[in-house]
């Protein structure tokens, strides 16, 4: 992979990790195009350009994170009033839905991992997922419009979508967010919830890979990888905002357009 190769593949990942069409598709799709082998230094090339686009939330979210942070820092910190403060204190309520969320990811990716990053070397599977996703945006055409707030209850389904979404092809936004939006969440905090509730699992999962990517990489190849995960940065910051437009205006199953048409091609092609 050259520096500019990195570059597409980091703007690719920044855009489709929030937009609802399946950033782990595309890039598994991005690296087909372009000849790219998958597995191996592919799959550590994904776990740090989702690292960037962690960085774009922080960015996006910065004030909103910092006091979520600080709060369920503090009261973490009291076990015996626990059960009040999550009564009281919505941003430590909502660090417990985040937690909730990492159940089934975590399980999942514990089981299933080595499947999962298989997986990556099916461009067919990838397109074929794409589908799926695009029925998935389709069929909030038809959801009611509420303004539920995320419970206990509902974190754990939108933590199995996530889970679901380790899939190539199926998006991960667009999974957690159809998922809220089925329960009658607010469509704004149902994507709210969704991005922040990313954070925890791209870090710990850079982290588990930190270690292989210091052993496996020499100076010349993080010099190819880093322009992709600024590239992920910057374009993950514009598609956060364009996501949130669209979700205010109700026009969230207009992406399944896309989903369809990209996922019909890579059928259709490969």
């Amino acid at each position: 992979m050259s520096w500019w190769e990195s570059i597409i593949l980091g703007l690719v990942q920044g855009l489709t990790e929030f937009l609802p069409v399946s950033s782990s598709g595309h890039l598994v799709l991005g690296q087909y195009v372009l000849g790219l082998e998958a597995g191996g230094n592919g799959v550590l090339f994904e776990v740090l350009v989702h690292f960037g686009t962690v960085l774009s939330i922080a960015w996006v979210y910065r004030r909103r994170l910092g006091v979520l942070i600080r709060d369920v820092v503090v009261h973490a910190m009291k076990p015996g009033s626990w059960k009040s403060s999550y009564s009281d204190q919505p941003n430590f309520r909502m660090g417990v839905h985040i937690l909730l969320t990492m159940i089934p990811t975590g399980l999942v990716y514990v089981f299933l991992g080595d499947r999962i990053e298989a997986a990556f070397g099916s461009p067919r599977l990838a397109a074929g997922m794409l589908l799926v996703t695009g029925t998935l945006l389709l069929l909030t055409m038809w959801s009611n419009k509420g303004k539920r707030r995320v419970g206990a209850g509902n974190s754990l389904l939108i933590g199995l979508a996530q889970a679901a979404a380790m899939i190539p092809g199926i998006s991960r936004s667009g999974a957690t967010i159809c998922t809220a939006m089925y329960q009658q969440i607010d469509p704004e905090e149902a994507a709210d919830f969704s991005f922040l509730m990313l954070l925890p699992v791209v870090v710990g999962a850079t982290v588990l890979k930190l270690g292989e990517a210091v052993s496996a990489l020499d100076g010349a190849a993080w010099g190819v990888m880093l322009p992709g995960v600024v590239a992920a940065f910057l374009s993950g910051i514009v598609a956060i905002r364009l996501v949130i437009t669209f979700v205010k205006r109700g026009q969230f199953h207009l992406f399944a357009v896309y989903c369809f048409a990209i996922g019909i091609i890579g059928l259709l092609f490969i």
